[in-house]
């Protein structure tokens, strides 16, 4: 089982990507202009490998999906705009995981009782991993909760969203499939 955090983010930080999330969430779009939000373009820097537990217990590391692509989203379960997105993630996911694209929940901080809760509420079905001491939301380019980075079948950052998605939109899925083309 996991222990309780033990170096939690800072509390200035912890206050920011609340801020980020609250606005994101006062500013999210319904979901048909969400849709239309495309990913930005990141400029290719190698993604920081990581090592988490999933909800059972196992340790997945990042380096294990080299070669396809993956979808990194760093939320949590306090956050309004992160609450909305799990469900189209988990349609994304159904329709992209027989095209070999990985999806990779990382949970920030917070109890791994809740966030399986949560998990098993929502049906999803995609790795859920656990970042309760925040280290690895510290090494990542994530500006507010939640941020979704695309990494290439080469392990560089390719795409990133910041705010909620619709997931499973065609752009947003066309996006996504020419990374690995």
């Amino acid at each position: 089982m996991f222990r309780p955090v033990t170096a939690p983010l800072p509390r200035r930080r912890l206050l920011r990507l609340a801020a980020g999330a609250a606005a994101a969430w006062a500013l999210a779009p319904g979901p048909a202009r969400a849709q239309a939000l495309p990913l930005a373009k990141l400029p290719g820097r190698p993604a920081r490998d990581f090592t988490l537990r999933n909800l059972d217990g196992h340790e997945v590391r990042l380096s294990d999906f080299r070669g396809r692509v993956v979808i990194v989203n760093f939320w949590a379960t306090w956050c309004p705009p992160c609450r909305f997105e799990i469900p189209s993630m988990q349609r994304a996911w159904l329709r992209t995981r027989d095209d070999g694209i990985a999806m990779l929940a990382v949970h920030v901080g917070g109890e791994a009782e809740e966030v399986a809760v949560f998990a098993f509420d929502h049906g999803v079905e995609f790795p859920v991993l656990l970042d309760p001491d925040s280290t690895v939301i510290r090494q990542w380019p994530v500006l507010g909760l939640p941020t979704t980075i695309v990494v290439d079948p080469q392990g560089h950052m390719a795409l990133r969203a910041i705010g909620g998605r619709e997931w499973d939109a065609p752009d947003i899925l066309a996006q996504i499939r020419s990374l690995g083309a």
